[in-house]
């Protein structure tokens, strides 16, 4: 049985981090992308075909060419975990905030 591949996943790796900066600003063909990288292309079309599995891409027929199109939505997964952490560790420097201005209103630091 296959995992299920998630956006987590795709983001983990810094060449599929790397291709999807590039298809933020425009669509490209998986050859365009792989002349970007010091790697083969058939390792670019793995790190496409994951970040299509991903749903952070898609790939479109225009002409004879099939191009990378960003399309960042489930981004938002991710943006949803990163503000739970975020609200946790707030809470946790407000917590030391106090204790820092409670040891220093006694002059103890």
């Amino acid at each position: 049985m296959i995992a299920r591949r998630d956006v987590f996943q795709a983001i983990a790796d810094p060449t599929r981090r790397q291709i999807m900066t590039m298809l933020a600003d425009k669509k490209m063909n998986v050859n365009s992308i792989s002349d970007e990288f010091d790697m083969t292309r058939q390792a670019i079309s793995l790190h496409v075909k994951i970040l299509q599995e991903c749903n952070l891409i898609s790939i479109e027929k225009e002409g004879r060419e099939r191009v990378c199109k960003a399309q960042f939505e489930q981004l938002s997964e991710v943006d949803n975990w990163l503000s739970e952490l975020r609200g946790i560790w707030e809470s946790r420097f407000n917590r030391l905030d106090s204790v820092l201005l409670n040891l220093k209103k006694n002059n103890e630091i």
